[in-house]
């Protein structure tokens, strides 16, 4: 039996083990490799090639949005299968949008993920329940109204959310053009983008929207 090749990317390592147990005891799934930041996550996709990324959103240097980019820009065979404590209805429109195969909130995870992995090695995509109903009743809502499902028209791009990842990472202008190839000007730039998007002009309360949508991790204590 050809085994489905799994890469693990979550910056937890406990999650990791659990996820590695739960898939190796799967006669048709092997885990190929571990990651526990974004650009690891790339470069160990585009060395292993797996058949399923597992791909949690909050991750230190690339968030989930900019992970699933480059790895569908790169390896169009490749599946990605978010996993995120959050749900955030825009956040997982933009993955979808990416590229992205399915969506998992992490309470659920530990049910669907085998099922979800199956269904995007076929091709299909795979989201949580509790998603797939929010999704529907969109399509039914537009449908009932003679519309289409409407789309945010201040969201972030992916750039932008590259940025305001690593300013509630604490990183500085300078460093965040380094780590990008950009120019400070152009990080400037970025910058005050998301902050008219946002309506958010300190850093303190970027890094406190980052938080609540999932696009960083919260501080452990």
């Amino acid at each position: 039996m050809k085994k489905i090749h799994v890469l693990l990317a979550d910056d937890h390592t406990v999650v990791r083990q659990g996820l590695r147990m739960l898939l190796e005891g799967e006669q048709d799934i092997t885990v190929v490799g571990e990651a526990d930041n974004g650009l690891q996550t790339v470069q160990l996709a585009r060395k292993l090639k797996p058949d399923i990324v597992v791909l949690d959103v909050a991750m230190p240097h690339l968030n989930g949005l900019e992970v699933t980019r480059r790895i569908m820009r790169d390896l169009p065979d490749t599946r990605v299968l978010v996993l995120s404590s959050y749900s955030d209805e825009e956040y997982v429109q933009q993955l979808t949008e990416q590229g992205a195969s399915g969506y998992l909130v992490k309470q659920t995870a530990a049910n669907d993920l085998i099922k979800a992995i199956r269904e995007a090695h076929k091709g299909n995509a795979f989201f949580s329940p509790s998603i797939s109903k929010r999704f529907l009743d969109q399509c039914r809502d537009a449908f009932t109204h003679g519309g289409r499902p409407s789309k945010q028209t201040g969201r972030l791009t992916a750039r932008e959310a590259e940025v305001l990842q690593m300013i509630a990472e604490g990183r500085a202008n300078k460093q965040i053009a380094a780590d990008l190839g950009i120019s400070i000007k152009t990080v400037e730039k970025h910058r005050q983008q998301v902050m008219n998007k946002l309506g958010i002009h300190d850093v303190a309360g970027l890094t406190r929207h980052a938080i609540s949508k999932g696009i960083v991790a919260a501080p452990r204590i």
